[in-house]
Order: C-alpha cells, then sequence, then structure tokens
C-alpha cells in the first residue's frame, strides 16, 4: 500500500465514531478515560464486551457483530491502515456493537479494568517462531496473564490459527499450565461438530491460507490462574 493511500485512511480513521486511538503515553500514565467505563461511555449499554486482538481488517470483529447484536465486540491492532477497513465498515452501516481501537497488544491490560471483558478472540496472529523467547507471542503467559487480568471469572478466550506451531505450543501451555481446554481441532473446515462461525467468518488471510490446503486449527479454552 503506498504512503499516500495508508495517509488517507488514518484521517479517515479520525473522522469514525468507531475509532479510539489513544497515545501510548495517555495509556501508560493511566490517563485513558474509557479504562472500565466501555459500556457504559462508549457502547452505553451493560452488554458483554468481546476482543478480537490483532484484528487487522477487523473481519471476526464485524462478522460477531452481526451475528451477536446482544454482544459488543472491540477489534484491537496497533496497524491503522489495517483496521481502517472495518471500522469503515462499521461507522457507514452504523453498527452500534462494534468498533476499533488501535493501541499495542501488550497494553491491553492498561485499556481495560479487570473483569471488564467477557471473551477474547485471537486471529491467525504472527506465531514468532523466530524467538526463542516466548514474550513476543500472544498466547505466552506473559499475555495470557494480562488477558486473565481483564477477563471475566469465566471469561473464555478463542485461537483461531494456520500455524500448526502456534497450536501446538498453545495446547501445551495450556495443559502443561492446568488451564481449561475446552476445545481443540487441528483442522475446523474437517470437523463437522465445529460452529459455524469457524468456518463462515473468515479472515483476508485466512481464505489465501484455504487456497493452499493449509489447515485452520482452533482452541477455546479458559485460564486458571
Amino acid at each position: 500500500m503506498g504512503s499516500k493511500n495508508k495517509l488517507k485512511r488514518f484521517r479517515e480513521n479520525e473522522t469514525f465514531d468507531t475509532v479510539v486511538q489513544p497515545t501510548r503515553e495517555e495509556v501508560l500514565g493511566g490517563n485513558f478515560p474509557l479504562k472500565g467505563r466501555w459500556g457504559e461511555d462508549f457502547f452505553h449499554n451493560d452488554n458483554p464486551i468481546i476482543l478480537e486482538l490483532g484484528c487487522g481488517k477487523g473481519e471476526y470483529t464485524i462478522g460477531l457483530a452481526e451475528r451477536y447484536p446482544q454482544c459488543n465486540f472491540i477489534g484491537v491492532d496497533i496497524k491503522g491502515a489495517r483496521l481502517w477497513r472495518g471500522a469503515k465498515t462499521a461507522h457507514e452501516d452504523s453498527m452500534p456493537n462494534a468498533a476499533f481501537l488501535r493501541t499495542q497488544i501488550e497494553l491491553i491490560d492498561m485499556c481495560f479494568a479487570p473483569g471488564e471483558v467477557s471473551e477474547i478472540w485471537i486471529t491467525f496472529p504472527d506465531p514468532q517462531i523466530k524467538y526463542r523467547r516466548t514474550k513476543h507471542r500472544l498466547t505466552g503467559e506473559a499475555f495470557l496473564r494480562k488477558y486473565h487480568t481483564i477477563l471475566k471469572k469465566d471469561g473464555v478466550l478463542h485461537l483461531k490459527t494456520d500455524s500448526a506451531f502456534l497450536h501446538g505450543y498453545t495446547l501445551g501451555l495450556l495443559h502443561g499450565s492446568g488451564h481449561e481446554v475446552i476445545y481443540a481441532q487441528h483442522d475446523v473446515y474437517r470437523d463437522d461438530c465445529a460452529p459455524e462461525y469457524l468456518k463462515t467468518i473468515q479472515t483476508f488471510y485466512e481464505k489465501k491460507y484455504l487456497e493452499t490446503g493449509t489447515p485452520i486449527t482452533y482452541i477455546k479454552f479458559k485460564l486458571n490462574f
């Protein structure tokens, strides 16, 4: 994407009522006003809040928001030119239960209060195979502890990925640490019992993976720290 297109999208994001873009300093300084008040001040209801981390173009945020109007969905990504697509759809279609937060995922526990989130989706994250240390992986223990902080007591997490490595790594970590694996499948498109939304909502990258015959894996789990 050219720099002109990126700048155009950045400017459009600033006009969308579906996009929240705090500065890193604001978040780190504890001055982010929506922390603990997303339902009251942004969505103006007390419906469950569900996040999509590393949302990219926001396909899952939009797809789930359309299917479940009784829940609020927030796509989180630092790349504004990507989340622009989902934010534009939510804005133009006047979707009251879809929003996008532009920030680093490492700051997620500073953007939401303890127990403010009901579910978290992690869709096709970088498996970070090149790193020996696991701190960069969105399903590494450091990130799981951040998620545990903001999730409600029985909050659920979802990992959908094309990476057999990340699928296996995450399963091993969950089992080894005593977390609850509710459902795990190494190829959801071959599982007739897989939930409908796992197959009908597809991300941009997921479609490319399917064209090459790459299996799409999925884990649904709860944390027990």
